[in-house]
């Protein structure tokens, strides 16, 4: 598959009365978004807000974060919600650079964040550095705990796929192609480079825990291959509430740089064949099974290495293991990708399983360190919210309106797919 990334750099967004994109700025009629959005009965109200980076400003609690992306034939990239289930994943799709779609709103589960758009907070997650146009939407009453995170859900696609249709029948600013050739062809043209494939595990806990595949809640399905094109162009979207700091949003996988470096590598020192999606779940038969499955795919393709991502901690820590020993056991060289559950003071077990095997392993970082959020002076959305997230605590928000919170409660502080800002250096 060949996909052409078409590039608009924005570089400022206003609310206005005609949206379209010119000269780099954004503009938006917000009554217009926010009538396009009250068009489902399940949400109550809907409010529209902007935030800039070096703004005083907190989004909280923050639900999913969407890059705007359109096909330029004009279809959606976001097959089984505003589309079809389509195969997407070539052609040319228009992708605005510098901003994002942020959804936010009275608290679906425990699990949502925090995004600071200046100060420590800001440091840590990768969305401070975007423009964002921030959805604030609240259910109506009696709409079930499970309708409220679909329904918002609904809403950042549609808003996503709203802002992006501004930039489909422009000029780019730049064009990036990304190509992926079948199995045995790309053997073929690179014989003598380490096989390598991305084992990508997606969440899927389910109890607000979950992921879709072209529209498909991933606990439904098998490990399968997919070309890495498809993932760019929306076939995957989150809907899960796990912990914000690793938690993967639609954005991290329009973006996954696992994705992005393995194809910078291609054809130089590595021979990236392509990625077998899997499944997080509960149970440990469901473990087994696709654990097994995935590896039976990469042994299929004559991997000779693999690297593996998580998404959450605990319960899918034994999902990452034992893909880990079951591909070392094939011979297939194994990479992982997590963060840590160290405590507070970074002397507790970082994982809760182990093996000898998984002996290349990339930290993120601890999502236990704790830090201190100043005032801001503008708040989009809840603050309350502070109290009730996964991080922190009743004593998280002090009457100045600092927060005292862990990482674990700041969107995307320790992804387990790297797209952070944190690193490490030896010396």
């Amino acid at each position: 598959m060949k996909l052409e990334l078409a590039s608009f750099y924005v570089k400022d967004i206003q609310f206005c009365e005609k949206t379209e994109f010119r000269d780099g700025i954004l503009k938006v009629n917000k009554q217009e978004l926010i009538e396009l959005l009250l068009c489902d009965n399940r949400l109550k109200d809907v409010e529209l807000d902007i935030a800039r980076p070096g703004e005083e400003t907190r989004i909280i609690p923050v639900k999913d974060v969407i890059e705007p992306r359109i096909k330029a034939s004009g279809n959606s990239v976001f097959p089984g919600f505003l589309e079809k289930p389509l195969t997407v994943g070539e052609g040319r799709t228009h992708v605005m650079k510098g901003m994002a779609i942020v959804t936010c709103g009275r608290i679906v589960g425990f699990q949502e964040g925090i995004i600071d758009m200046t100060g420590p907070g800001a440091d840590y997650t990768p969305f401070s550095k975007l423009l964002n146009l921030v959805i604030v939407a609240n259910p109506a009453e009696g709409v079930s705990s499970y309708e409220h995170e679909e329904t918002i859900r609904i809403a950042g696609l549609k808003a996503a796929d709203y802002i992006a249709k501004s930039v489909q029948d422009l000029l780019p600013d730049d064009i990036k192609t990304y190509e992926t050739k079948p199995i045995f062809e790309s053997i073929s043209k690179y014989p003598n480079l380490p096989k390598v494939a991305y084992v990508y595990p997606l969440q899927s806990q389910g109890l607000l825990h979950d992921t879709y595949v072209y529209g498909l809640d991933a606990k439904k399905i098998v490990p399968t291959f997919i070309y890495p094109t498809e993932i760019m162009d929306g076939a995957i979207v989150s809907g899960n509430c796990v912990s914000a700091c690793d938690k993967n949003t639609t954005y991290v996988h329009q973006n996954n740089p696992v994705i992005e470096e393995l194809y910078e590598r291609h054809g130089k020192d590595i021979n990236f064949l392509g990625v077998i999606i899997t499944n997080e779940n509960v149970t440990l038969a469901d473990k087994q099974r696709s654990s097994d499955y995935a590896v039976k795919l990469a042994e299929y393709m004559t991997l000779d290495g693999a690297i593996v991502t998580e998404e959450g901690f605990g319960n899918p820590d034994a999902d990452l293991i034992m893909l880990c020993r079951k591909l070392e056991e094939k011979g297939i060289k194994t990479v992982l990708i997590t963060d840590e559950y160290a405590g507070r003071d970074g002397a507790s077990q970082s994982l809760a399983d182990a093996d000898p095997r998984a002996d290349a392993v990339v930290t993120a970082g601890n999502a236990n360190e704790l830090i201190v959020l100043p005032p801001m002076k503008k708040i989009i959305g809840l603050v309350d919210a502070a109290g009730i997230i996964a991080g922190g605590s009743q004593k998280s928000l002090k009457k100045d309106g600092s927060i005292e919170i862990e990482l674990q409660a700041i969107t995307g502080a320790t992804s387990e797919i790297g797209f952070t800002k944190m690193s490490a250096a030896t010396y």
